[in-house]
């Protein structure tokens, strides 16, 4: 099988993609977990990490997650879990603020938290996008309870 030269360039002298390729995913990756994570901490930690190295400066990073969340303890504590999506250090979007919070009736409030997020990095550098958890009011609060999994999926898009 013969290697096509595009423009009889060689295959690394390629640095953009031609024309009509824009929005088709070009990689995927993903991490998940079903570790258990109980934490008591108003500051945000890292859930779940995964790392990926765009092609091109003009691609997307279209990102999901799913949380599975749950407060713990009495009905009147007010307790929720937070989450949010960072690249590297920078916040991307806090969400979920109130994720399991109580309605005063039960002690035990569940709930996924699922999100997306279309980023544009800018960069063909290596990128680290990670979610994260915390205690919206120090009370207890736990993730990947019950041997549920957590999950964050990062798709390289041609821009």
């Amino acid at each position: 099988m013969a290697i096509i030269k595009p423009n009889n360039n060689t295959i690394s002298a390629i640095t953009a993609l031609p024309a009509g390729v824009g929005g088709k995913v070009l990689q995927v990756v993903h991490s998940n977990t079903e570790t258990n994570i109980t934490t008591s901490s108003t500051t945000y930690q890292n859930l779940l990490t995964a790392d990926i190295t765009p092609s091109s400066t003009s691609s997307k990073i279209f990102i999901l997650t799913n949380v599975p969340c749950r407060k713990n303890g009495s009905a009147t504590n007010n307790n929720a879990v937070g989450l949010r999506l960072r690249r590297d250090t920078t916040q991307l979007i806090q969400f979920g603020q109130y994720i399991a919070w109580n309605d005063n009736n039960t002690n035990f409030e569940q709930e996924t938290g699922s999100f997306d997020y279309i980023d544009t990095p800018s960069s063909t550098a290596q990128i680290t996008y990670s979610t994260q958890i915390k205690s919206m009011t120090g009370g207890e609060i736990s993730v990947c309870h019950d041997s549920s999994a957590a999950s964050l999926t990062l798709m390289e898009v041609a821009g």
